[in-house]
């Protein structure tokens, strides 16, 4: 099957804000206002929040791209605890979520429709900090992700990202679960490449987003090669029985934009 996978995604997170799925739900009033007192709860992958150290004494004022990061979660957080918030997404209506949640709480930030892997629009180094919450699986070049994430952070600016394991990757889906470990695929995994014709339709019909599931050395030198110097890192698991209960299947890295190739 020869799709468009930049529509086709577009199109699936429509349909997974119609069908009111788990990312595209805003947050609440009660968390809108924790942030505010500037406790800040936010997730990079399913279940952990972003450790307290991994934030500045204050958020005031602080340029943050919100990057393949809409549906209502994060940048509004990042709004009522003072930052300067820029949404970028591909999908119009987790746009839409987050200027309902601005609106809702009398707050002021930007959202902007457009590819994770193509920033251009913005200048060099016009953000402080770049929060890239688990969307790296539904770009097939991740390594050009991280280039455009060093080009417009300012040297010294902060690289928060949450991504897939990919052994995640490799096991037969159904079978999973089932909680059984077969293992099925090869990495880099790509859904137009290594699945079916008919699974491929199966998952046009029900419109769930195309998945890349990208190697460690991708997702981790290929921040290095970026440009960052990695201060922080964490794990995380999703729930899936017979995979998380053996190993934690996400990662969330904390990385510095250094010019001189170490922490400034």
């Amino acid at each position: 099957m020869s799709l468009d996978w930049l529509r086709y995604n577009r199109e699936a997170w429509d349909q997974q804000v119609e069908e009111g799925t788990e990312w595209t739900l805003p947050v609440s009033a009660e968390e809108v206002a924790c942030a505010r007192r500037g406790e800040l709860r936010i997730r990079l992958t399913p279940t952990r929040f972003v450790p307290v150290g991994w934030w500045p004494t204050t958020l005031r004022d602080e340029r943050v791209l919100c990057l393949a990061g809409a549906g209502g979660q994060q940048a509004p957080l990042l709004a009522a605890a003072g930052a300067d918030v820029t949404v970028f997404d591909l999908s119009p209506r987790q746009l839409a979520q987050d200027r309902a949640v601005a609106a809702r709480e009398g707050l002021a930030l930007r959202t902007i429709e457009g590819d994770m892997s193509d920033l251009s629009r913005f200048a060099d180094g016009v953000f402080d900090r770049v929060l890239f919450p688990c969307a790296s699986l539904f770009v097939p070049d991740v390594r050009r992700v991280w280039r455009e994430c060093a080009r417009v952070l300012r040297d010294g600016g902060e690289l928060l990202s949450g991504f897939v394991n990919p052994l995640y990757f490799l096991f037969d889906d159904d079978q999973l679960a089932r909680g059984e470990l077969r293992v099925r695929y090869t990495i880099p995994y790509a859904d137009l490449s290594q699945r079916s014709v008919a699974e491929l339709d199966v998952m046009d019909t029900r419109r769930e987003p195309l998945c890349f599931g990208h190697t460690l050395e991708d997702q981790l030198a290929g921040q290095l090669d970026a440009g960052f110097v990695l201060a922080g890192f964490y794990e995380d698991r999703w729930g899936n029985k017979a995979l998380d209960a053996r190993i934690a299947t996400f990662g969330a890295t904390r990385a510095i934009r250094s010019s001189r190739g170490v922490v400034p």
